[in-house]
């Protein structure tokens, strides 16, 4: 059976919320990075899945404007963070900036400015909460974004 890089980490030592590089693939001269932007501290706290479903929709969307080569901004199963896949390789305190930037603004986020919340759009339009997100956007920064996963608080 393959080995799958999140289910080695010891989510028992983490201290959330932290950034780190998760996986590094080089294909010739093409790299592509994973980080792992945990939010919420791993078996003591999961972020609701409507707060989540929001916090999705507008992280990948204005993190986009804030860091170049996303391929993909995808949730975590178990609802403590995101995994963040793009072109190339950025330090960690970049994509600390970046989110930092999107989470500042999400605390002063309107409903307008949640994208594709219709029907049409998004395949569970009614499980939303910007309140949520926003919460958990305050609780994160208050806390501060750490490069360092093992880092004690």
């Amino acid at each position: 059976m393959s080995k799958v890089e999140s289910f080695l980490l010891d989510h028992t030592k983490v201290k959330a919320p932290y950034i780190r590089i998760a996986g590094k693939e080089k294909q010739g001269n093409v790299n592509i990075t994973k980080y792992d932007l945990r939010l919420v501290q791993p078996n003591l706290e999961e972020i609701p899945t409507g707060a989540l479903h929001t916090l999705e929709h507008l992280i990948a969307t204005k993190l986009r404007d804030e860091l170049e080569g996303i391929i993909d901004i995808s949730p975590m199963g178990c609802r403590t963070g995101f995994y963040l896949v793009l072109w190339g390789e950025y330090k960690t305190s970049t994509v600390k900036n970046a989110l930092t930037n999107v989470l500042k603004f999400i605390t002063i986020a309107k409903k307008a400015d949640i994208p594709a919340v219709s029907a049409k759009e998004c395949g569970n339009y009614r499980d939303h909460s910007l309140f949520g997100a926003q919460e958990y956007a305050k609780q994160i920064l208050a806390k501060k974004i750490s490069s360092d996963p093992f880092m004690q608080k």
